[in-house]
């Protein structure tokens, strides 16, 4: 999948082609602040860069709402009010489609909604009683979601799969408490993890959708996991609840890299910027978000 939009991909390039520092002459991987403290509640989550290049995050100023980053000449961002959901609604993971939708899992409403970006009209894409909370969620290529359904009260979880009708599909149940979810960038592979029992398992992803072949990638001995995005090289970042870093890990499930950050609990990770190389971080202890650059870019962004 090509950046959230080709057009706008090419266009923002050459806009920030005389800003943006070549790598060998930027520092990676120091996290500086994006967005300030309190901007977001303490629900912040579901980071993720529309195919206008602007980022859209959960609890923008209140629980059950999304506001929409623009970046700022100085560095920082500025947020604004994208969209209200629906009574009862509160969302969580974000994740955009080919055709620009938004997809929004709705922990509260046991459903996945989806909206239109230019308009900001909201319809439900998938509704399923027997989740518990669909909480983060990935998309394939071909615009196929998968959820992670944690169920805190037992420390349980659950995966499933929402097909392009918006159809549901339980691949399994008795998981520890899922978490943050990811395709890789060839698609062969969905990553899955378990907050409170710190763990990360790598699944097969078969042409029909299925799963196979689960196997430990990494374990980590203390603090928690939650949302967790891929490179274009396959390596996961991982936002490490608790310990204020994002953990990069290889497929090969080796830890190259801890990043560093102010904020103590983040809860999710995204990739942005003109190049797809911006990672940001949003983080619930401080209601804000947190950016640093990355080598590699986002697997969306395969120029």
């Amino acid at each position: 999948m090509k950046s959230p939009s080709i057009l706008l991909a090419i266009a923002l390039v050459v806009a920030g082609s005389a800003q943006a520092a070549p790598p060998s002459a930027e520092t990676l991987y120091i996290a500086r602040d994006y967005v300030a403290d309190g901007v977001f509640t303490s629900g912040i989550e579901g980071p993720a860069t529309g195919p206008d290049g602007l980022l859209y995050v959960v609890n923008f100023g209140g629980e059950g709402t999304i506001g929409r980053v623009h970046p700022q000449a100085d560095g920082s961002g500025y947020a604004e009010l994208f969209v209200t959901l629906p009574e009862g609604s509160v969302g969580n993971g974000i994740r955009f489609g080919r055709d620009g939708t938004m997809y929004v899992a709705d922990h509260k409403g046991h459903s996945v909604l989806k909206i239109d970006p230019k308009t900001g009209n909201i319809a439900q894409h998938a509704y399923q009683p027997a989740m518990n909370q669909p909480n983060d969620i990935a998309i394939t290529k071909d615009d196929v979601l998968y959820a992670s359904d944690p169920n805190w009260t037992s420390n349980s979880g659950q995966l499933w799969r929402i097909d392009r009708d918006g159809s549901t599909q339980l691949l399994q149940t008795g998981l520890g408490t899922t978490n943050g979810i990811e395709v890789s960038p060839d698609g062969t592979h969905l990553y899955v993890n378990e907050a409170v029992q710190r763990k990360v398992w790598q699944y097969n992803l078969r042409a029909d959708g299925g799963i196979g072949d689960k196997k430990l990638l990494i374990q980590f001995a203390d603090h928690g996991l939650d949302g967790m995005r891929c490179d274009d090289q396959g390596n996961l970042y991982i936002a490490r609840h608790g310990a204020g870093l994002v953990a990069i890990v290889s497929p090969q499930g080796a830890l190259l890299r801890e990043v560093a950050l102010k904020g103590t609990k983040p809860s999710n990770v995204a990739f942005g910027g003109p190049d797809g190389r911006t990672v940001y971080v949003t983080l619930q202890d401080r209601g804000a978000i947190e950016t640093f650059r990355a080598e590699y870019p986002g697997r969306e962004y395969d120029h």
